[in-house]
């Protein structure tokens, strides 16, 4: 398997602010039937200004685009988008300080370094129906995958899977954090919209690069 360089990075954090931004009406849609409705709009919020200043962003190496994305994020997304997604961004770019590639191995724990600070900020874990219950399940798929060396085409195969598995199981489960778990019961049947939101956004982030 090769290893991931800063481009690969640029290009992947490209095509997830272009998914971001096309479904902010649609993510809206899914937070509606247990949250607020308003996560697409939050969450889009931020990425519209990595957008706008795309341009701009450091990129001497891969710790510190992902540091200049995370602080965009953490201040510009509204609701828990923000320290959430950008707590989780910016404990990547710890993890990937001075390094300017990465083999998918490091990527595994440049990602649980991300999964280990949301958790530590909002105390969720698999089954609470969040976002984890896509993130924690992609990122052990991709441990898999790298201890595995298996070939890039059914790496991506195997994270996307595991990824939509993820979300999906979301819809059995009762929220118990956040504004969802307001409705407890009443979620179930709908997925989490930060659950299956991510899961789409780990698709798109494996197929070609949009024009931002």
């Amino acid at each position: 398997m090769k290893t991931l360089l800063v481009d690969d990075f640029v290009s992947g954090i490209k095509k997830i602010t272009e998914c971001i931004i096309e479904n902010e009406v649609y993510f809206c849609e899914l937070d509606s039937h247990a949250g607020d409705g308003d996560f697409g709009m939050s969450l889009a919020k931020g990425f519209k200004i990595i957008r706008d200043e795309w341009e701009t962003l450091e990129r001497t190496d891969i710790g510190t685009f992902l540091k200049s994305c995370g602080m965009i994020i953490y201040e510009n997304c509204g609701g828990a988008s923000g320290p959430i997604w950008g707590s989780g961004f910016n404990a990547a770019a710890r993890y990937a300080k001075g390094k300017r590639e990465l083999s998918f191995a490091e990527l595994s724990e440049m990602l649980q370094a991300s999964i280990d600070k949301i958790q530590k900020l909002g105390g969720a874990k698999l089954g609470d129906k969040t976002l984890l219950d896509t993130f924690i399940p992609a990122v052990e798929s991709l441990k898999q995958s790298a201890a595995e060396n298996k070939e890039l085409p059914g790496l991506i195969s195997d994270l996307v899977k595991a990824a939509e598995q993820g979300a999906e199981n979301t819809k059995s489960i009762a929220a118990v954090k956040g504004r969802a778990s307001y409705v407890g019961e009443r979620s179930i049947g709908f997925p989490d919209a930060g659950a299956l939101a991510l899961s789409i956004i780990i698709k798109v982030a494996a197929g070609p690069v949009p024009v931002i």
